[in-house]
């Protein structure tokens, strides 16, 4: 049994990894505050930037900050390039799993029980992927209890950490979710480290394997300047109050819009001269209209039925003198007979 030092460099690693832990965690929690005032593809965006925050820089960098201070004497430690990358590629993919769960699951017991389970064993199998990773001349073997109580951390610390996605969105409220998950990764990643027994071989032989320094530093600065981005990227971007606010000022500028467009009745005429109020009030009351003469109605003939004689209208001349015409003469008289 080889002495086996978790801080190596003092205390520098454990708290620039809770550090980045916290800073990880935050960003992740601000993202997925973000994501939950948005809709479609914005949405999408952002639970992938807080599944690359949280996963990435709050677990996979913070795991490998503290890999920086374990030292195992009599051997040296390199590490795995696929195997390390996979590990970060988990970490990122089971978070962002959990995320996409929780926040579409519409924030049923369910779906954070389903998605904490899962995130949480995704976790683990990112911690000891990660500590496989590392090649050394020693036999190596883990305390199956110490196992088996780092992987239920890592799932109740998943399960929190996705009930904290969904209830906190302020600031504050953010921050000390932050600084919980923070200690709950930390917890997971030593206990994890603590289970660990590891046996040097009595003649050392070569270790294959990139060293922390050529390839860690690199991978991990490379991760952190992505989380900073997204970091600048929040801060530019409006919060959810904001958006609301927005919205609401967008529908009443709709709403006015619409009613601008309508057509508005024209205002009646003022008369130049006004009127006495007796003549005003007369002509408001309502005209009664007079029943229309009914003219009478001619009699139709009827078929068959004698036509009767034209009666002599008054005042109108009857014999051909009064008409005009000459009376006839005692010839034309007789011609006729």
């Amino acid at each position: 049994m080889s002495a086996v030092n978790h801080f190596t460099h003092g205390p520098l690693t454990p708290l620039l990894a809770y550090v980045m832990s916290c800073i990880g965690s935050m960003l992740g929690l601000r993202l997925t505050a973000q994501a939950h005032a948005s809709r479609g593809a914005s949405r999408i965006r952002w639970l992938i930037g807080a599944a690359i925050s949280i996963g990435g820089t709050g677990i996979w960098v913070m795991h490998f900050i503290g890999m920086m201070g374990f030292e195992v004497e009599g051997t040296q430690i390199k590490y795995d390039v696929p195997l390390t990358v996979a590990s970060a590629v988990v970490a990122i993919v089971v978070v962002g799993t959990g995320l996409f769960l929780v926040s579409y699951g519409g924030g049923r017991l369910l779906a954070l029980l389903g998605g904490g389970l899962l995130t949480g064993l995704g976790v683990a199998s990112m911690h000891y992927l990660g500590m496989y990773a590392m090649n050394m001349s020693a036999h190596v073997s883990y305390d199956r209890k110490v196992v088996a109580a780092s992987v239920a951390i890592a799932v109740i610390a998943a399960t929190v950490a996705l009930w904290f996605t969904m209830r906190v969105k302020r600031p504050v409220w953010i921050a000390g979710a932050a600084l919980v998950m923070g200690v709950a990764v930390s917890g997971m990643h030593y206990t994890g480290m603590y289970a660990m027994l590891v046996t040097v071989d009595p003649e050392p032989s070569a270790v294959p394997g990139a060293d922390a320094l050529d390839f860690l530093v690199p991978l991990m600065t490379v991760i952190s300047l992505i989380t900073l981005t997204m970091l600048l990227m929040v801060i530019l971007s409006p919060s959810e109050e904001e958006l609301h606010e927005d919205a609401e000022l967008v529908a009443r500028l709709e709403l006015r819009r619409r009613a601008s467009q309508q057509p508005q009745p024209y205002p009646a005429p003022i008369p130049l001269h006004p009127r006495p109020a007796q003549q005003q009030s007369a002509q408001r009351q309502p005209v009664q209209q007079q029943p229309a003469q009914q003219r009478p109605v001619q009699p139709q003939p009827v078929f068959g039925a004698p036509v009767p004689e034209p009666q002599p209208i008054l005042g109108a001349p009857t014999s051909p003198q009064q008409q005009g015409f000459p009376e006839d003469s005692p010839r034309s008289k007789i011609r006729r007979r």
